[in-house]
This record gives C-alpha cells, sequence and structure tokens, in this order.
C-alpha cells in the first residue's frame, strides 16, 4: 500500500472517469482503480494506516533514513538535483535533503497541482536556499525536466514508501526504464522496497484488528458514488487482504456480501453474492528478485540499506555500464 501516483480528481472528464471505472468493473476479476482511496477523508486513513502497530512500511523506511541518510548522501554526492515522483513534505524526503552537500535542486513530481504546489510550499519555508522546482505531471508517463535540471551532472531520482509495488512487473519494468532516462549516464536511483516476508505479518499489515485499512478500502466506493454518481452500498461489501503467492504480492479487494446491482453512468453491472471486487495489490520483493527486475530496465543494485528485521529496503541502483 503506499500513495498512489494520480489523484483523483487530475481534471479528466467526467465521463472519462466514468468510462474507467465501468472498464474495471467489466473485467474478470472486477477491477477499481486505487486512485478512488484517496480523497479528504481517505488521505486522513491513509495516514492513520500509517501510525497502526500492524504497517510496518512507513516506520520502517523512517528507521532505515533515519540510521542510513548520511551514508545515503555520501554516495549521492554533492550539487545532486534530486527528482522525487510523487511529492511530499514528508520525515524521509526531509531527512535525506538534511544529509546532502549543496543539492542543486529539489524537483517533486505530481499530477496533482494543488497538493503538488502546497507540498513545494511547506519545503521551501523550511530550505530558503534550496532550489525547490516544481512539476506537474504524471509520473507514470515521460515528462519533461527544466532545462536547468536536465543538464545537471548528477540527477537523483528518489521514490520512497514501496509505490513500486503497487504496479505489476510489465508496469513496474516501464517505470524503471523511464527512471533510468531521467537519471542519464551519472545519475542515481534511491528506491524504497518493501520485502517477501510471513504471510502473516503481510496479511495483518493490509487488514489491522481496528479495522482502518477496511474503511479505507470501503471509501473507494463512497469516493466513486460521490464524484460520479453511482450507488454503491457500502454495507453491501467487505473488506479482504489475500495473499497470492506465485505472483508474491497482497491484493486488497472488496467482497460482495449478496447479489446487488450498481448503476453507474447510465449501465447496470450485476455483482455476485462473493464477487471479488480487486482494488489494490502491492507487490513484495526478494533481493534477487528485485536486482533482476532492475537489471531488465538497465540499472544494477550498487547499495542495500535495510532494518535489523530485513523487512524493507532502501536501494541505491546506477546505470548497469557503470558497475
Amino acid at each position: 500500500m503506499a500513495k498512489h501516483p494520480s489523484t483523483v480528481p487530475a481534471k479528466p472528464t467526467h465521463d472519462t472517469l466514468t468510462d474507467d471505472v465501468l472498464a474495471g468493473l467489466k473485467k474478470d476479476p472486477k477491477e477499481l482503480s486505487p486512485v478512488w482511496f484517496y480523497d479528504e477523508l481517505g488521505s486522513f486513513l491513509f495516514d492513520s494506516i500509517c501510525e497502526l502497530p500492524e504497517y510496518y512500511i512507513t516506520r520502517t523506511e523512517l528507521q532505515i533514513m533515519q540510521t542510513h541518510a548520511a551514508e545515503m548522501a555520501q554516495h549521492i554526492g554533492p550539487e545532486a538535483a534530486v527528482i522525487e515522483l510523487g511529492s511530499g513534505t514528508s520525515l524521509k524526503t526531509r531527512l535525506l535533503l538534511d544529509k546532502l552537500d549543496h543539492p542543486l535542486a529539489y524537483v517533486p513530481v505530481d499530477i496533482s497541482r494543488e497538493h503538488l504546489f502546497a507540498a513545494a510550499g511547506a519545503l521551501a519555508k523550511d530550505y530558503p536556499n534550496l532550489h525547490i522546482v516544481p512539476v506537474c505531471a504524471d509520473f507514470t508517463q515521460p515528462f519533461e525536466l527544466p532545462q536547468f535540471v536536465r543538464t545537471a551532472q548528477r540527477r537523483i531520482v528518489y521514490f520512497p514508501g514501496s509505490t513500486l509495488g503497487n504496479f505489476d512487473r510489465t508496469h513496474a519494468h516501464a517505470l524503471l526504464a523511464q527512471m533510468r532516462d531521467l537519471i542519464g549516464r551519472n545519475g542515481a536511483v534511491l528506491i524504497g522496497i518493501d520485502l517477501y516476508k510471513d504471510r502473516r505479518v503481510l496479511e495483518r499489515a493490509y487488514d489491522d484488528a481496528a479495522g482502518v485499512t477496511a474503511e479505507f478500502n470501503l471509501n473507494a466506493l463512497r469516493h466513486v458514488n460521490r464524484e460520479l454518481g453511482a450507488n454503491f452500498d457500502l454495507d453491501a461489501f467487505e473488506h479482504l487482504a489475500v495473499w497470492v503467492e506465485d505472483q508474491s504480492r497482497i491484493e486488497m479487494h472488496l467482497v460482495s456480501k449478496r447479489d446487488q446491482v450498481v448503476r453507474l453512468g447510465g449501465e447496470k453491472i450485476r455483482i455476485a453474492s462473493g464477487e471479488h471486487l480487486r482494488t489494490e495489490y502491492c507487490h513484495k520483493y526478494t533481493l534477487e528478485g528485485f536486482s533482476e527486475l532492475a537489471a531488465t530496465a538497465g540499472l544494477a543494485v550498487r547499495r542495500v540499506w535495510m532494518d535489523p528485521d530485513q523487512l524493507f529496503s532502501v536501494q541505491l541502483l546506477e546505470p548497469a555500464r557503470l558497475q
């Protein structure tokens, strides 16, 4: 689970959003994009999830950054341009910026303009001497960097939070390849990768005892109802976290408690009792498995930092030919 790169609304048209949701509901199994998790309530719930005892990801990555950010900065070197995919005012970003030697610029990239400029403005107050250049773009697609960033000697893509796990292998490869293009010959990628572990740990992390993740999952239906005029009955669904071993991923599902018909965009979608609606998947990697995936995108793992229990990793990648 991670903040998704596209937060609704990104200002596509109402009809386009409706068509996208309908297309997902007509798949087998049915799907609903995780972008629908995130409205004001969804963002609050996500922040609450990050504080839960079962949800190890955020606190573990923070622990790694607190312990090793200075060493990461040494590997990155002076006067680097840092490009963060998915803008943030998070402690993780600040921990990195605090240790870097005279960074050339910080370039947050996000599709949500309002969130992007709010995040950039908050950082600008605390880092008045840092050149902060927000770029409004969907980072899953090619985008242009400012000219002075493109000509920087050392460009670093920062991608914390295990967000890569939300992409299937094909799309994860494509995103890593795009990162490889962004950093050029002399750059690097600093990326958070959640690691393969006991399924019971994962299932608890995505199905907490307090029910916060369940409410977060159901909020996707609430959001679609409000934005697109659907009539999902939230009481007719229950949250389920499913470990899929052959895909090495945890999936979030909403399971229908009864036969029902959902109306959206003038269409009727029939959902049977016990039918699953998949809302998100989160891949977990072995160190060897992620190294192999990175290699397909022309990247090689230079350094890995982990917590003592090896639950999570922050990895530094560089163009393979430099190794």
